[in-house]
């Protein structure tokens, strides 16, 4: 049984910016992001928690050994109603898995768009409110820092257990922690992908850089993977651009880098929207083969632009990892095995690449959606 709740109001688009220069434009820095505030997963999680975990969603389920005597009630608080499909896909996967586990489970899905801090905390009150329906309360946050607080008061409350979807860095100054987060962390996949990098292509390599939005999360997917290779590969940077995540960004930015710094033989792009924009612009002026082109997430776009020749690698996460983590983290409470459970949950991450065969890219791509399916959502 799934009951919804749909705000209406509208998307906040951000849009793109940029500039056209004929002369060599110049370095700029992110502001720094403190992270004083926030635990990392192995400063919290016990030795080979993690692990496990991630072996068990990357098995096939193992039925739960209990009995029901009545379906588990479950409250969905996110912005599923956002345009990204990562919470439409997971809470496929969470609740294919828990069929699979053979788990009686009712939903109730509280959703708003990402923007709408507010009505998260009408809807954390609602749940709290009513806590005695509810088992698990599942907080997909609008933003981390602004609901700090109703995360805190989910977690301290009596009668049900709650996880937080999308961040993976506990808030320090939390008096009540969720039970687990679940999230695919950035800066692993950031380190995943640099010694992909430095394995294939060596040390000594110049290139150039399309950011995200200053934030922790373009600090970890470019400055994390830039400071990796730099120290261990001696690499430099010709030039970052920011094109803020969108399509229009990254034709920008390399448009400037291909006429501007034509010793920059790989573009890092930091999420697949300006990856898109990336290829389009090679593509456009013939320099798609020339270019050593890297996205992020291992999205069907992604995928497709390495079968065509166009994006050579991606650190790939197998998105279904977060929803099938929280069921299995479900069946362990239930079990009376909570405590064998991480804090944090990182989902896996692996690199896609253009020197791997068409089935290997396509058993990649199965294992990453095996829940929610390959093609696009209905939604």
């Amino acid at each position: 049984m799934n009951k919804l709740l749909i705000s209406a109001l509208g998307l906040l688009v951000l849009s793109g910016t940029g500039s056209q220069a004929e002369d060599k434009l110049p370095l700029r820095e992110l502001p720094g992001i403190a992270d004083r505030d926030y635990w990392v997963p192995g400063e919290v999680n016990a030795e080979g928690k993690l692990e496990a975990l991630q072996a068990v969603v990357g098995s096939e389920g193992v039925p739960f050994a209990g009995s029901q005597e009545k379906p588990i009630e479950i409250a969905l608080i996110y912005p599923s109603a956002d345009t990204s499909d990562f919470w439409a896909r997971n809470f496929l996967a969470m609740t294919k898995r828990l069929e699979e586990l053979g788990i009686k489970y009712n939903t109730t899905e509280f959703a708003s768009r990402q923007i709408e801090h507010s009505l998260q905390s009408t809807y954390a009150n609602q749940v709290l409110q009513d806590g005695d329906i509810y088992d698990y309360v599942i907080f997909g946050p609008s933003e981390l820092a602004i609901q700090a607080d109703n995360i805190d008061k989910l977690a301290g409350a009596d009668g049900f257990r709650t996880y937080v979807w999308a961040f993976h860095t506990p808030m320090k100054d939390l008096v009540n922690q969720p039970d687990v987060w679940f999230d695919f962390s950035s800066a692993a996949g950031a380190l995943v992908m640099c010694d992909y990098m430095l394995d294939r292509l060596g040390s000594g390599i110049t290139m150039a850089m399309n950011r995200g939005i200053p934030g922790i999360t373009d600090n970890q997917r470019s400055g994390d993977f830039k400071d990796c290779v730099m120290e261990k590969g001696d690499w430099t940077v010709a030039y970052e651009h920011y094109g803020e995540y969108q399509r229009e960004g990254g034709f920008e930015g390399t448009s400037l880098i291909l006429q501007a710094y034509p010793e920059a033989t790989i573009i890092h792009n930091a999420n697949t929207a300006m990856a898109m924009g990336s290829v389009e612009a090679q593509v456009s002026v013939g320099k798609e083969k020339e270019i050593f082109s890297t996205g992020w997430g291992g999205t069907g776009l992604e995928l497709d632009a390495i079968r065509r020749g166009e994006l050579d690698a991606t650190p790939m996460r197998m998105g279904d990892d977060v929803g099938a983590a929280t069921a299995e983290a479900i069946k362990a409470d239930l079990e009376d095995r909570a405590g064998e459970l991480p804090l944090v949950f990182l989902g896996r991450i692996t690199v896609a690449h253009d020197q791997m065969a068409a089935e290997q890219l396509d058993a990649l791509q199965q294992e990453a959606f095996r829940f929610s399916g390959v093609g696009a959502l209905e939604r």
